[in-house]
């Protein structure tokens, strides 16, 4: 057989075929058609009375003179300057360049700031942000971890995200713990690493340690590198009710559970999404969407690369995602009534060492079996089914 033979069987290899099966389902041209970056950054407000809004974020750009700076004569730490764009207030842009440099601790910025650009003036591998905080830990661990310098001070801008964690009464901090912690509109973050330090030091059980979380509409992310273990990378809505939007670009993201996760509507493109084995060395999964059940969009990748490190290429188990059934340990999973995570992956490079008869995991709270509708005319909503699928993916891990 001839180079062009053996290259033509192995495209044929990888083709994704509609409908697929109930454990791996794939959508058909037509069915995926609606699946694209404009719908799913297309509308604000609320789920139950959406408005058209179109957002269309561009490349974020960086100024020659930004307003403020960190590290060398300017602020000590990116929450002293986030602190003081809050004061200046306004609805200006507001720039932050973050000199290289490793800076420890977390980084709050409260609803209410000025529309943000925070980047690394340098590469994303030399603007350090860092800290090491595991959800387990009480809440008045939380506090005494976070805040040993008080940092956050009353009437400081970011004192009541503080407070709002420090007099938690539950058992553990949850989602609390996270390095940088966004709650403010029109966010830009650029050319930074942004690790939870937890990592390794912790067996493979359930240790939520979270890099990045953000609440608000309109939040833009490119350039960055974000790693952790489980729960990396948050994009949430802070109101259970509306509409979050977030364009994540040109970005790494790492983890071993869950770890891109959340309720908004989030675009993922040209990202890289790498799943480990150091601490878990099998069974991960990268996505855990928990989009409201109303709601047709939650995340799409596109155009991105899927890939496990070399500890998965003997045992493929890796999972490329399952839904998150947030709040129904209780009552299990209601049909109408509980987030039924959306998630579309499309056109992209899926690696090795994913399980590819059954790559979706069930539900993580309620242990929800996976299942898709594979039926002529099949409704892609249907709140009796999953809704995660893939369109016209290639590499290894489609077959």
């Amino acid at each position: 057989m001839g180079v062009a033979a053996v290259a033509a069987v192995a495209l044929m290899a990888v083709v994704q075929v509609p409908p697929g099966t109930t454990a791996r389902p794939v959508l058909s041209a037509a069915e995926a058609a609606p699946f694209t970056a404009a719908n799913y950054l297309g509308f604000s407000g609320t789920y139950a009375a959406p408005v058209a809004d179109p957002w269309r974020p561009r490349p974020i750009r960086t100024p020659h003179r930004p307003d403020l700076v960190v590290g060398g004569r300017g602020f000590a730490t990116v929450q002293d300057a986030v602190d003081a764009a809050h004061r200046a207030g306004g609805g200006k842009r507001l720039w932050i360049a973050v000199r290289p440099g490793t800076y420890t601790g977390t980084v709050f910025i409260p609803a209410g700031t000025p529309p943000l650009t925070i980047y690394g003036a340098g590469r994303a591998e030399d603007v350090r942000l860092e800290f090491t905080v595991d959800a387990t830990v009480t809440p008045a661990q939380w506090a005494a971890q976070v805040n040993p310098d008080g940092r956050y001070a009353e009437g400081d801008p970011a004192w009541p995200m503080y407070q709002s964690c420090a007099t938690r009464t539950s058992a553990t901090a949850g989602l609390c713990a996270t390095v940088v912690w966004a709650q403010s509109t029109d966010l830009q973050l650029k050319n930074l690493t942004v690790t939870n330090t937890l990592l390794d030091t912790v067996d493979r059980g359930t240790h939520q340690a979270l890099a990045l979380r953000t609440d608000a509409d309109r939040t833009q992310l490119e350039g960055l590198r974000l790693i952790s273990r489980q729960d990396t990378l948050m994009t949430n809505a802070d109101d259970v009710t509306r509409i979050a939007r977030v364009s994540v670009r040109d970005t790494y993201v790492e983890g071993d559970t869950d770890f891109v996760f959340g309720r908004a509507a989030a675009v993922f493109t040209n990202c890289t999404f790498r799943l480990v084995s150091s601490r878990k060395p099998s069974g991960g999964v990268i996505f855990a969407p928990n989009t409201a059940p109303s709601w047709p969009y939650g995340f799409l990748v596109t155009r991105s690369r899927i890939v496990a490190d070399d500890g998965y290429a003997a045992a493929p188990t890796g999972r490329l995602g399952r839904a998150w059934d947030q709040g129904a340990g209780a009552t299990g999973y209601l049909p109408g009534v509980t987030a039924n995570g959306q998630l579309v992956i499309r056109d992209s490079l899926l690696g090795a060492g994913f399980d590819t008869a059954a790559p979706w995991a069930p539900a993580a709270t309620t242990a929800r079996p996976f299942s898709a509708a594979i039926d002529p005319g099949r409704d892609l909503n249907d709140v009796h089914h999953n809704r995660l699928w893939e369109h016209a993916n290639h590499g290894p891990g489609v077959s």
